[in-house]
């Protein structure tokens, strides 16, 4: 079983690729695609091009598709980057990490389908505290580098999911209905260190930006 993982860098990505490989697949590739539209439907954008030096350390060849992002219309640049994964390294199976969106799954299943490819959900309706303390529990290093809800703001930049990060969110949840997990939109990830990785990634440097109203991404640098 060769797999192709869609791969963004942050959690749900390589913890699904992690999850892949403890049931005994092969991560042939990595597929990453690179978007203009910092506001994708489809895709994680903020600091997308780290993937690189995570796919360094992981000694998996990494395939980048670039999109402009547009609805839909970036469906047909996944398909494209899919099909070569299919062709240069013979995968049988798209792994990806969704969680609950079926925007997303949808789509991806029906570029499988025509591809006659399998589609792989390890995350799929996964409790998402449940999550969370497996991510801890199996020495992921997960940062929080983009949020986009209220009453997230800057201070959570640069947070690193702990104990003390999934009691506060749990209380955001029953207050504010955010979803602990970020399956929402409501946070975006990088993963600094994993069981895939040979060595732990380090943050050199990092940006700030405002983005709009409760929304802020941190574009890190690496060493």
């Amino acid at each position: 079983m060769k797999a192709g993982v869609l791969f963004s860098g942050g959690k749900d990505s390589c913890y699904s690729a992690y999850l892949a490989k403890k049931q005994g697949y092969e991560l042939a590739c990595l597929i990453s695609v690179f978007s203009e539209n910092k506001e994708s439907y489809m895709f994680h954008t903020p600091s997308i091009e780290k993937t690189k030096q995570q796919a360094q350390i992981m000694n998996i060849p990494l395939l980048i598709q670039k999109t402009k992002g547009e609805k839909e219309k970036e469906l047909e640049d996944l398909e494209i980057a899919i099909k070569l994964a299919k062709e240069k390294y013979g995968v049988d199976t798209i792994v990806t990490g969704a969680l609950h969106s079926v925007y997303q799954t949808s789509r991806i299943q029906k570029i499988c389908d025509k591809l006659e490819l399998k589609c792989f959900n390890p995350l799929w309706h996964k409790d998402e505290i449940e999550y969370l303390h497996e991510l801890i529990n199996n020495k992921f290093k997960v940062l929080i580098i983009g949020l986009a809800a209220y009453p997230l703001n800057q201070s959570w930049l640069g947070r690193i999911i702990d104990e003390k990060f999934i009691d506060e969110v749990q209380i955001l949840k029953e207050k504010y209905k955010i979803h602990p997990a970020g399956e929402g939109g409501e946070f975006e990830t990088f993963v600094l260190n994993c069981p895939l990785f040979k060595r732990e990634l380090k943050v050199k440097s990092f940006e700030d930006i405002s983005t709009g109203k409760n929304s802020w991404t941190r574009e890190i640098e690496l060493e």
